[in-house]
């Protein structure tokens, strides 16, 4: 049996190792061996300080680095909530940080009746402006489905 590489090993157990990183694509992981494509903390990190430092588009950074806009999105509420260790992955399912209290719902309910026209993605945008609330278009489309399915 082969021995496993000690980094791979602490990576995996810490919830830092990236399953894909043949879907970094990112000039830095290529050219830089400092940077390595199996640290998925790191991988999101470059991500995110590429939009912000860089002004790169989010699609653009996401694609460059093997991530979805919701990916980045995610690891981008994740960071300014926990910082760098918010980046690893946690137990599986989505902690309570990305629920939507009582209040974010009612609002997105009451801006929806307002606004039936606003699409999910632009329902998600105006709550993390107004309310500084980070959350995935899927998770507003599924509020909205719920509601037309009870209501």
């Amino acid at each position: 049996m082969a021995k496993r590489h000690p980094k791979r090993m602490f990576l995996e157990q810490s919830g830092a190792l990236h399953r894909h990183p043949d879907g970094v694509r990112a000039e830095l992981f290529e050219r830089y061996r400092f940077f390595d494509p199996l640290d998925k903390v790191q991988v999101k990190y470059e991500m995110l300080r590429a939009h912000a430092l860089e002004g790169r588009s989010v699609i653009s950074v996401a694609e460059a680095f093997g991530f979805s806009r919701e990916t980045y999105y995610t690891a981008l509420a994740a960071f300014e909530a926990y910082g760098v260790p918010g980046l690893a992955d946690g137990k599986a399912g989505r902690p309570g940080l990305w629920k939507l209290t009582d209040e974010a719902v009612s609002w997105v309910l009451e801006l929806h009746r307002r606004h039936p026209e606003l699409s999910g993605r632009q329902i998600a945008e105006r709550l993390a402006e107004e309310l500084r609330i980070e959350v995935s278009r899927r998770t507003i489309e599924r509020l909205l489905g719920a509601g037309k399915k009870n209501g």
